[in-house]
């Protein structure tokens, strides 16, 4: 059976899946929106004494006005970006001074330009200074002043997201590191406990046994290992997986062992990390089946309940001690659950629950509850 493999993703809860734009793309988008709002008004203001013939020539100049702002701006921010890095008394001193050098800039230019957007042409030298002057420090110099109070609000709001992103990426990466230790950690528990298990049939001189479950055990762990540890895997796949341990303990416990599965068909499909039934039906074989002489059953199940998938694996044994029942695990001394509880809370945070039940009439049940999801989501 081809298997359906998906890589463990960080639950998109920070999925913090939006995607931002770069952040030149958010200056010109700033300078584009900026420009035309500051444009739009000006032709609003006019409206209400200008004569309509010169409203389209009005236009045109705040237009190119608007284009000359934003030229002034863009140098502007060039200067910024040059003395970003020292101190604030030195950032602040560049904001007044660089602004004031633009709005003196810029207003005498708009001055001259709206003088002619009402049909009529006098060379630049002919004005006077008052006349260019006009407006450079009662609207261009607090305009720019207001234009670099938003370049630097954005600049530093860039700053932060970037952090946060570095930080979500750091967060990501020690979480990835963890669930590699722990899925790694499981691999040489099982092999420990497996090779005793043979060690036992060797000493008791059953070799014929023993060989059957070195090349079982050959098996399960090449199968194992040729996926990753951060692998999310079709519950159909973990279930073939989990049949290659069955049949290792089943060659130690023979008649004694009984199997009962029972999975919905919209639970096969599933994606479930790698590696997640071994450990109960581990579990259930060691407070089990190995403390009852005639043997006992093991029931796995699977089933889909909306959004969620719910696992058992139960056994018919004498069951665990109260004090080990519920979701803390605090009782259980063994690596295996552990694993399994630190791997849930790892790949689903609060969105998944592991909890150990008793059976009627006698027994223990292990039920894994996570989100549904199938590949492709």
């Amino acid at each position: 059976m081809t298997a359906l493999i998906q890589p463990y993703e960080k639950p998109a809860t920070l999925k913090e899946r939006a995607i931002s734009l770069s952040r030149g793309k958010q200056f010109w988008l700033f300078q584009a929106g900026g420009w035309t709002v500051w444009g739009i008004l000006l032709v609003v203001r006019d409206l209400t004494f200008v004569p309509a013939e010169y409203l389209l020539g009005r236009g045109v100049i705040y237009l190119l006005s608007a284009l000359v702002g934003i030229l002034l701006t863009t140098l502007l921010r060039g200067l910024y970006r040059m003395v970003w890095d020292n101190g604030v008394l030195i950032r602040i001193t560049t904001v007044l001074l660089g602004s004031l050098s633009v709005a003196l800039v810029w207003q005498p230019i708009s001055n001259y330009m709206d003088y002619m957007s009402f049909g009529e042409f006098l060379p630049f030298e002919d004005f006077l200074v008052e006349d260019l002057l006009r407006g450079s420090f009662s609207i261009a110099y607090p305009t720019i002043l207001m234009w670099s109070g938003l370049y630097f609000f954005i600049k530093y709001y860039q700053l932060f997201q970037l952090e946060k992103e570095k930080s979500l990426r750091s967060e990501a990466l020690a979480q990835e590191a963890q669930l590699r230790m722990l899925r790694y950690q499981l691999n040489p528990h099982f092999l420990f406990n497996t090779l005793n298990a043979i060690s036992t049939l060797v000493l008791d001189k059953s070799t014929d046994q023993a060989n059957q479950m070195l090349t079982k055990l050959s098996k399960f762990l090449r199968y194992s290992l040729d996926h990753s540890p951060l692998d999310r895997v079709t519950f159909a796949h973990e279930l073939e997986t989990s049949k290659l341990y069955l049949d290792i303990e089943k060659v130690r416990f023979g008649e004694r062992m009984q199997i009962e599965i029972s999975v919905e068909d919209t639970a096969m499909g599933a994606l479930v990390p790698s590696m997640l039934l071994q450990p109960l039906i581990e579990n259930s074989i060691k407070h089990g089946l190995s403390k009852m002489v005639e043997g006992g059953k093991i029931t796995i199940t699977a089933q889909v309940d909306g959004d969620r998938l719910i696992l058992t694996v139960a056994d018919n044994g004498p069951g665990i001690p109260e004090s080990l029942l519920g979701e803390s695990l605090s009782g259980f001394t063994g690596v295996g659950l552990m694993n399994v509880r630190n791997r849930l809370k790892e790949m689903y945070g609060a969105n998944q629950r592991f909890a150990f039940t008793r059976e009627q009439p006698s027994g223990c049940k292990a039920t894994v509850v996570i989100p549904f999801e199938v590949t492709g989501n």
